[in-house]
């Protein structure tokens, strides 16, 4: 059962333009996210029903799950300083 990852042009922009050390790490993780959507460490985020977060060192995933068409999509890449602001 694997999930389909989705992710939007701005995400896609946020990981491109985090350090050369973090990107292969991030996606590592985030292609990981297709065979176990909510791996060891992940976090489930209040004010949501399917929000949440992974932590690749200083950095923050933000994604949502649809189990019903098994979709992944993600929200944020970004610094733990920044993840959390409301835009």
């Amino acid at each position: 059962m694997s999930y389909t990852i989705v992710i939007s042009k701005s995400v896609q922009k946020q990981i491109d333009d985090l350090p050369n050390d973090v990107v292969e790490r991030v996606v590592e993780r985030i292609q990981n996210l297709a065979s176990e959507p909510r791996p060891d460490g992940v976090i489930k985020l209040k004010g949501s029903d399917n929000e949440y977060r992974i932590r690749v060192g200083d950095y923050r995933v933000r994604y949502e799950i649809d189990d019903e068409s098994q979709l992944v999509q993600l929200l944020q890449c970004k610094h733990r300083k920044d993840v959390y602001r409301k835009s």
